[in-house]
């Protein structure tokens, strides 16, 4: 089976190398693709070296899989021309997600909205997927009424320009800057553009892929998303409404018993989720977890996840091994 990681230089592309490494995907050749100032370069994967390609080299090899990682403007132009060759593409992007042809998937959510028509399947925005994972045996058990989200996010979400910004200011060195303010001791409540509500567009993306992926078109949502100085992940405030009465106790077993998340909530023991804690690993971790007396049925939880995982590289690769199950790719 041929796979291409297409953007394999950038910061999602290096985790998708990792978890398919790591997860043991059965490919038996792999296209790694990046810009043209990359191309020629090479890539070292399970002990091998394999060299950066232009995206018509990649879609001249005709794999039957590729993982996009390269911005929207890429995916728009490349994934239908990779889909006609007959190769299903996973988009990282925000280019198809709410497209209406085109699966946002969750694998621990929905992952029976998978279908095979369109060729594109689209990984949710990363703030989105550790929500979701939280929220779904929940709302199972209790049926979601309303949420309220903010945002905790490390400057990896942004890429490898803000980091080097946040490490430049703690160096004192003047560098380029990803963000029009400084970051480090610093918090922006600025992810992406303003939008003319005057809501930023990853606030946006989080309330209208919440209800494509859960089915809840009609769900009361509202978030409010801040960048911070951190590298290992992304954090969650969250506070939910039920329309059903639920124990914190059925809440917390409900959640430990649930695919993909681990619970760490001991205050007395000054246990909870911490982004630094949750680098490297695809779980989503949930604690904090403790009921709103201000509002009927309505709880509030910490959700933490490290983004360039289970936010994004994990959650592609877990979508291509739904493909593989159903024998959709072999």
């Amino acid at each position: 089976m041929k796979v291409a990681v297409i953007g394999a230089t950038g910061l999602v592309g290096s985790k998708m190398l990792e978890g398919l490494a790591e997860r043991a995907f059965p490919l038996t050749e792999l296209i790694v693709a990046a810009s043209s100032r990359s191309v020629g370069k090479c890539i070292h994967f399970k002990g091998h070296d394999y060299p950066l390609v232009s995206m018509q080299e990649a879609l001249d090899a005709k794999p039957q899989l590729a993982i996009f990682s390269a911005g929207g403007s890429v995916s728009l132009e490349w994934a239908p021309k990779f889909v006609s060759t007959g190769c299903y593409v996973i988009d990282n992007s925000s280019a198809w997600r709410m497209d209406e042809g085109v699966p946002l998937i969750v694998p621990e959510v929905n992952p029976n909205s998978m279908h095979s028509t369109h060729g594109i399947i689209a990984n949710p925005n990363c703030s989105t997927i550790q929500m979701v994972v939280a929220l779904q045996p929940l709302h199972a058990h209790f049926g979601l009424e309303r949420v309220v989200v903010s945002t905790y996010q490390s400057v990896t979400g942004t890429g490898q320009k803000a980091v080097a910004q946040l490490f430049n200011e703690r160096k004192g060195i003047q560098g380029e800057m990803a963000y029009p303010y400084p970051i480090d001791l610093n918090a922006l409540p600025h992810i992406d553009v303003f939008m003319e509500n005057d809501y930023t567009k990853e606030e946006w993306k989080m309330i209208v892929e919440t209800r494509k992926i859960m089915g809840l078109p009609e769900l009361k949502i509202t978030a409010t998303t801040v960048r911070i100085p951190t590298v290992g992940g992304h954090s969650e405030s969250i506070n939910a409404s039920f329309s059903k009465p639920f124990s914190i106790a059925d809440v917390k077993s409900i959640l430990a018993n649930s695919p993909g998340i681990i619970v760490q909530d001991n205050p007395n023991n000054l246990e909870y989720p911490m982004p630094i804690y949750s680098e490297n690993k695809d779980e989503v971790f949930v604690g904090r977890i403790r009921r709103d007396d201000s509002a009927n049925n309505t709880l509030n939880m910490w959700v933490v996840a490290d983004n360039l995982r289970k936010g994004a590289a994990t959650n592609a690769i877990q979508i291509a091994e739904i493909l593989l199950a159903k024998g959709w790719i072999s």
